[in-house]
């Protein structure tokens, strides 16, 4: 066993069992790094929001601009964000985009977010 020589914390023992243990778990540092794109994504109210809306409903640009009360050029540039990190999707009718959640896994992480949230609050 080795004494703890970084200072912040109060432990005076390295596991050192442990240690390589969790090291041999952790994920590689670009996926590391795309989780926290992923969640960058979802930082932001106003992508919660559209998130939020697409759950349920197809929507086109418009719509969500007038749920919002927004401009059609900003609700795009979230649109934008949210379809580069693959939460969305769009699908052309003529001249209209029509979005809606990428895959169920975006739903299941919202609606996981939302119930801790719920949870922690009680």
């Amino acid at each position: 066993m080795t004494r703890c020589k970084c200072g912040a914390c109060d432990c005076n023992v390295i596991h050192e069992d442990n240690v390589a243990l969790a090291q041999k778990d952790m994920l590689e540092e670009d996926l590391l790094l795309d989780m926290a794109d992923f969640y960058k994504a979802l930082s932001d109210s106003t992508r919660l929001k559209i998130i939020n809306l697409l759950c349920r409903h197809e929507l086109c640009v418009c719509d969500i601009s007038a749920i919002l009360n927004m401009t059609k050029s900003a609700v795009s540039h979230q649109l934008q964000n949210l379809k580069e990190m693959k939460l969305i999707k769009g699908r052309k009718s003529g001249k209209e985009v029509w979005y809606s959640l990428d895959d169920s896994h975006v739903l299941q992480v919202f609606k996981l977010c939302k119930t801790h949230i719920l949870e922690a609050k009680k």
